[in-house]
């Protein structure tokens, strides 16, 4: 029997009920969805790659940023985690160093390892992620290899969930897989799959998408050193009553790089007037000091951003204490005063007058959920999503509502799931 069959009669007779579980939970069918999605993607690769090879199913997270918007590029602290919206491949290793992938919804890709270097004409392109955690890989002294993958995702490109470091981190996984004994430390996978994303596909991304997906459940990460500080938390919101919630808004990333940009580039500015590279090298009191002198020197909205970093990195610990000490009211106001923040002063909601999607979906959230639950802005900004945490009963109102202003299925509730990269094991 070929390993695809053991894999397809292994998801049919239920051994790999409980793993699925662990990824996807079990609300409204998912665990029928998730067992069809992954019986489909074997299938395809027998089909597309051909039978009788060795095949592995194997996964990475998307990630939900929870505290600390725009803070990780400037060495702040993040409340993050994996979520069950995930990058599955079925695939299998080849002997020479060729990678092909199928991906649904995108036309069948190949190129060659023989040269990692960074290619200009592949920034922005997936070619570019794999060559650049290729070759993030090779310089750790990990192996690599060409492979044959059929690749599904949940979590949608502008979805706020992070798709790029979802796939960033199973690349990772699937030459950590099948070239070596799959034991890479996550905050290494995060690292090489940042490298690929900043300096390959040509995103200045923070470290706080690739750290969430690798690291997988609920972290608290300070970025202040070179080697972050992670510590692990243990709180189950829907125990407490609560369901995390995104919403998909629709708006178009394309021609943001520079918005996004910005942020990252004007703090810096600041930090770089009073002596430093980055704002958490700045004590508060010294910027609050030097405010007088900073104006005119940046720009004012580079100011207002950097009060919102500030404000932002203490946050983070006020969430984390008060999940702590399991104070939820303590919690959603911060989350709150965390998405007000990112609205007034960071600036990261709209990027155009004539678009304002997310704004809208802030402004419904606070109609539905005021003194109830709590609402912000999600990830990068711009475009894309809100998080909301919802009240379990108020629940499938809030979803029936975003979805009829949205679209069908623009609201999706997240579960968060214990761990990054995984491979499913009969």
């Amino acid at each position: 029997m070929s390993e695809t069959m053991q894999l397809i009669r292994a998801l049919n007779d239920g051994s790999l009920m409980e793993q699925l579980t662990w990824l996807y939970g079990s609300r409204n069918g998912e665990l029928v969805s998730q067992t069809n999605r992954c019986k489909t993607l074997l299938s395809k690769h027998e089909k597309h790659f051909g039978a009788d090879r060795p095949v592995w199913l194997i996964s990475a997270p998307g990630r939900a940023e929870i505290g600390g918007n725009h803070t990780d590029h400037n060495r702040g602290r993040v409340l993050a985690a994996s979520v069950s919206m995930d990058t599955l491949a079925a695939v299998s290793p080849r002997e020479d160093r060729v990678v092909q992938v199928r991906s649904e919804g995108y036309a069948p890709m190949t190129l060659t390892l023989d040269s990692l270097e960074p290619r200009p004409e592949e920034e922005g392109t997936t070619a570019a992620l794999i060559r650049g955690v290729a070759q993030g890989m090779a310089e750790r002294g990990f192996a690599i290899g060409g492979f044959d993958a059929v690749v599904h995702s949940t979590v949608a490109s502008g979805s706020g969930l992070s798709s790029s470091a979802a796939f960033e981190v199973l690349v990772s996984a699937i030459f950590d897989q099948l070239f070596n004994r799959f034991d890479m430390d996550f905050v290494t996978r995060a690292k090489i799959s940042q490298y690929a994303e900043n300096v390959h596909f040509g995103k200045p991304s923070g470290l706080l998408d690739q750290m969430a997906s690798a690291a997988g459940g609920l972290v608290a990460v300070d970025f202040a050193r070179e080697e972050p500080e992670v510590r692990r938390l243990s709180f189950d919101f829907a125990a407490r009553g609560y369901a995390l919630a995104v919403v998909a808004t629709g708006g178009s990333h394309a021609d943001l790089t520079a918005d996004y940009a910005a942020i990252p580039a004007e703090m810096k500015q600041v930090a770089a007037c009073l002596g430093e590279e980055v704002l958490r090298r700045v004590r508060p009191e010294e910027f609050q000091a030097a405010l007088p002198t900073l104006r005119g020197k940046v720009s004012d909205r580079a100011l207002l951003r950097a009060m919102h970093f500030f404000a932002e990195n203490d946050r983070v610990l006020t969430q984390v204490e008060a999940l702590d000490r399991e104070d939820m009211p303590a919690f959603l106001e911060a989350i709150i005063a965390s998405g007000r923040s990112s609205y007034m002063y960071l600036q990261n909601v709209w990027a155009s007058p004539a678009e304002q999607g997310l704004a809208l979906a802030l402004a419904l959230a606070e109609e539905m959920l005021a003194g109830k639950g709590a609402w912000r802005v999600h990830g990068g900004g711009f475009a894309g999503t809100t998080l909301n945490f919802v009240p379990l009963e108020l629940l499938d109102g809030f979803v029936s509502r975003m979805d009829s202003v949205f679209g069908q299925g623009a609201c999706r509730v997240l579960n968060i799931r214990p761990v990054g990269a995984w491979v499913m094991r009969v």
